[in-house]
């Protein structure tokens, strides 16, 4: 009994012993063993300087300056759009300032019945929570207690289609910033829609109250 547990610390010995040789060498004996087997060394294989081989993008991938930015109207996202222009960048502080980047945005997409169709959809999933389905502002939050401005009266007709676009995109106040979630023309369509809630009453800069100015 006694020599089998000699024998078992021996070879516990010799096993740590082994453990720590290993430790020591690294993986270089583990790589020799492969080297025997294989014929090659994970020490000798063809490798790149940082950038010297440079792979392009896959296919279909989106860069990080696409800025949710699509080529069209109902066109999947898939980069930058070639030979336009994005919105240009705007801020919070700029829409509460009335900045001309913000109120003379123009709108590119006209109010036919596609696009209401698709201004509808995204209002009842996106703003009707708050804004409710009428644009009336009573919303389900405000039954919580959480505001909500109106959509159809007051400060809202007077806003230009490009200050409605910037609210929806960077938010204002107590309005969350949607520009994660709504694509650049979705927010156009979302314009158009709250325009036809308002009875298509135009705001200050539409293309309608320009045209009556032009002809008085």
């Amino acid at each position: 009994m006694a020599d089998r547990r000699s024998r078992t610390v021996n070879v516990r010995m010799w096993l740590a012993g082994a453990m720590v040789v290993l430790m020591g060498a690294g993986c270089t004996p583990m790589d020799d063993v492969l080297v025997s087997i294989f014929g090659r060394s994970m020490r000798e294989q063809p490798s790149f300087n940082p950038y010297e081989n440079p792979q392009p993008s896959p296919e279909g991938s989106v860069p990080f300056a696409s800025g949710n930015f699509p080529s069209g109207p109902g066109v999947v996202n898939l980069g930058e759009a070639a030979g336009q222009a994005p919105p240009p960048p705007i801020t919070p502080l700029m829409v509460l300032q009335s900045a001309p980047e913000v109120t003379d945005l123009e709108n590119p997409i006209a109010s036919d019945a596609n696009s209401l169709d698709r201004g509808e959809e995204l209002f009842l999933r996106s703003c009707a929570p708050c804004h409710g389905e009428a644009g009336d502002g009573a919303g389900t939050v405000t039954e919580f207690g959480v505001p909500a401005f109106s959509l159809i009266e007051g400060e809202a007709l007077e806003r230009t289609d490009g200050y409605i676009y910037s609210i929806i995109r960077v938010g204002r106040g107590g309005m969350p910033a949607y520009g994660h979630q709504l694509t650049h023309y979705d927010r156009w369509h979302l314009v158009n829609y709250v325009r036809e809630l308002q009875g298509d009453l135009p705001g200050e800069g539409s293309a309608e109250a320009e045209s009556d100015s032009a002809e008085n």
